[in-house]
């Protein structure tokens, strides 16, 4: 079977997938971003649509004053007796919630808060009479210290009254390395096998898996652990980790996982953050082997191109800490995207910044923009309020901005009369260049006056990846509007692998 790798790139970390006849379901982690929780769809494991989201109204996540870093964390995706669950940790809000739906297109359900299950990466299981069990990660969200209860918990939880029915319970701490997080419980033949991440999320990045003949434990430790990572290696992918199991379709196993894919000569700076992807597994005397993951980008590049002409927009496109139709709206102006601020920038928590998943290393977007009489608006790459590029107009001036950390510049341009056209370039570095060979990419802010494209500014990369920004998303590349309303007429992207 020809896996793609990545399996769904950019901005999807924590995939946790579900199979349901000849369907698979997939979710993953979106933090502070709204919509939250994407499900994606597959019938081959290859071909992925995202078929909605479960978080997508007011309310299901308390996700207005998260800080970064906080909202929807690491979300299980199971079924059970006729209903979809998705378990996830509401960081630094509602605390471990569980969303149901009948169809996993949505609508879901507002979220159950489950009291007594203190923790992250809540995993749900059923045994054979029906008892549901919660196995999580007793990781303080708040202190980053692990549960006083140590390592991963279980309880069994009533989910219709939102309870836990036990106090936590101590299953398993893996093998010695920090952080032990992710669990997932699987019943295969007459052993109940609970597999976590360890060694954090960074370059020790692990997976490692125990077994036992009740799901309560107690569980013996696989010897080969852990079964999965790349660390101290070459491969183009790393971080691996945080892994799901699941049946393919010919009925073998595979994982899928998140990982990442660094660049520059040290290999150490990745743009688009933790994105999934997936390695065949086989079991050899009653333990699962996993393949080393292996980078298999698809044929072709992305593009995505959008004229408004939609009343309701594109699902791929996503907002920081509320919604789009806060502030973005197709049916004011028929045909246009129009963005009101409320006089919030990108520096702030909640930006009127309308993004989408930058998907390949290499990445042109572009729109046009109309800033009428009093606004002031562009496009931006994004990793959170404190690093972003940004290139916008007032209709007066074209200003290119970087904001990193503490650090900002800009640069300035006379802006044409009326709409301009603004780009946004991610570029590979130029390897004769001996900065440039240590970095990710560079990025290049650009308009389009008198038909030709002007660059403000060349910019590099690296600050605007994960180990820099150290947030746990990725790029998220868009459109803003920093004051007043602006208008955009389109909006492009287009993206390949590097060569």
């Amino acid at each position: 079977m020809n896996l793609p790798n990545p399996l769904i790139p950019g901005f999807n970390p924590d995939p946790s997938i579900v199979k349901v006849g000849g369907d698979y379901y997939l979710a993953t982690s979106t933090f502070e971003y709204l919509p939250g929780i994407p499900v994606y769809h597959s019938t081959d494991l290859v071909n992925w649509t995202r078929i909605g989201h479960v978080v997508d109204r007011e309310g299901q996540l308390d996700s207005r004053d998260v800080p970064t870093l906080g909202g929807a964390w690491a979300p299980t995706i199971r079924f059970h007796d006729g209903l979809f669950y998705v378990a996830v940790t509401d960081a630094m809000a509602r605390g471990t919630l569980v969303f149901t739906a009948k169809d996993p297109a949505g609508p879901w359900s507002d979220g159950l808060a489950i009291e007594g299950a203190i923790g992250i990466d809540q995993d749900l299981a059923w045994d054979d009479d029906g008892t549901a069990y919660m196995t999580y990660s007793g990781l303080d969200t708040v202190t980053g210290n692990i549960n006083e209860h140590g390592g991963i918990l279980q309880v069994r939880v009533d989910l219709e009254a939102g309870k836990a029915l036990e106090e936590p319970r101590s299953v398993w701490s893996g093998t010695g390395l920090m952080f032990p997080e992710a669990p997932h419980l699987y019943k295969r033949g007459d052993y109940w096998y609970l597999m976590i991440a360890e060694g954090g999320t960074e370059r020790g990045h692990s997976v490692s898996i125990a077994r036992g003949t009740s799901p309560a434990g107690p569980f013996e430790s696989n010897p080969a652990n852990p079964i999965l990572s790349a660390r101290s290696t070459d491969r183009p992918i790393q971080n691996t980790g945080h892994g799901d199991l699941v049946e393919t379709p010919d009925g073998g196993w595979a994982m899928v996982l998140l990982g990442m894919r660094p660049k520059g000569m040290t290999r150490a700076f990745s743009a688009l953050g933790r994105e999934t992807f997936i390695t065949p597994v086989t079991w050899e005397d009653g333990w699962p082997v996993a393949e080393p993951v292996i980078l298999n980008p698809r044929e072709g590049g992305t593009a995505f191109q959008d004229d408004f002409a939609d009343a309701e927009l594109d699902g791929g496109w996503i907002a920081v800490r509320r919604f789009p139709g806060a502030f973005a709206s197709t049916e004011k102006v028929p045909g246009r995207l129009t963005l009101t601020s409320d006089g919030t920038g990108l520096d702030d928590a909640r930006p009127a910044f309308l993004g989408r998943r930058q998907q390949s290393q290499v990445e042109t977007i572009a729109a046009l923009v109309d800033a009428g009489e009093n606004g002031s608006g562009g496009l931006a790459v994004r990793y959170d309020e404190a690093h972003h590029y940004s290139i916008e107009t007032n209709g007066t001036t074209i200003t290119a901005r970087a904001r990193i950390s503490s650090i900002e510049q800009t640069w300035t341009h006379p802006a044409p009369r009326g709409p301009v056209e603004l780009r946004i370039e991610t570029r590979e570095p130029n390897p004769d260049n001996a900065i440039g060979s240590l970095s990710s990419d560079t990025i290049a802010l650009q308009a389009v006056i008198n038909g030709e494209p002007v660059t403000l500014a060349e910019l590099d990369g690296r600050y605007l990846s994960a180990e820099t920004a150290a947030s746990f998303t990725g790029r998220v590349s868009g459109v803003f509007a920093g004051s007043g309303t602006v208008s955009f007429d389109w909006f492009s992207s287009e993206g390949r692998e590097p060569r």
